[in-house]
């Protein structure tokens, strides 16, 4: 589910008053649920077994075999990933040193539906997967299509000195920038948006 999870999105999502960067994958088998406050990142990844048993413990009063009770939950947290949270159901937090717990009350069937999500720290290198190394690649690329761009105008400077030189009259709109000065804004382009390397 892990390798699933790396072609999730970041969804912002709202417990209560906390704000989230969250990403899940729900499969037949399990699930694997990532949430970050952008100070911590913790974790759950719950197999069949693990669901099944919790799965008593909070709802004794339904019968349902596991893949039907993880497609229900998966289908509760798909809104709440897509920005357009049900109203029928309601996700509160609970911090705690040891990680964090992400509770669940709805309904199924007509009866109350409740789940708990027992994340914990993060380990690093998920957290390199999920975080660090799409940032990196981010960062690089949009270096690179400074680069290019910052090329493409310096061209484009060079051909307007040509045309300057042999004396054609520009619009005050076909005048270029010193080539220093194209470089110096790219270069605050990046620093501005903190992904200069």
């Amino acid at each position: 589910l892990e390798s699933s999870l790396l072609t999730q999105p970041w969804a912002s999502v709202y417990f209560g008053e906390s704000t989230f960067l969250a990403k899940a994958c729900f499969g037949d088998t399990g699930y694997i649920l990532l949430i970050s406050d952008l100070s911590s990142v913790w974790y759950e990844s719950a197999d069949a077994k693990a669901v099944g048993q919790r799965s008593k413990e909070l709802n004794k009063r339904l019968t349902i075999h596991v893949s039907s009770f993880l497609h229900h939950l998966g289908k509760l947290m798909s809104p709440l990933l897509a920005g357009q949270p049900d109203t029928t159901t309601s996700f509160s937090c609970h911090r705690s040193a040891g990680g964090l717990s992400v509770n669940v009350k709805s309904e199924l069937s007509g009866l109350p539906f409740y789940w708990d999500f027992h994340c914990c720290p993060a380990p690093v290198e998920m957290v390199s997967h999920h975080f660090v190394r799409p940032l990196i690649r981010m960062s690089l690329a949009l270096q690179y299509q400074v680069q290019e761009l910052t090329s493409l105008l310096l061209q484009k400077d060079a051909e307007i000195k040509d045309y300057r030189e042999s004396g054609a009259a520009l619009s005050r709109g076909e005048e270029g920038c010193p080539g220093q000065e194209r470089s110096e804004q790219g270069t605050s382009f990046l620093l501005s948006t903190g992904l200069a390397c």
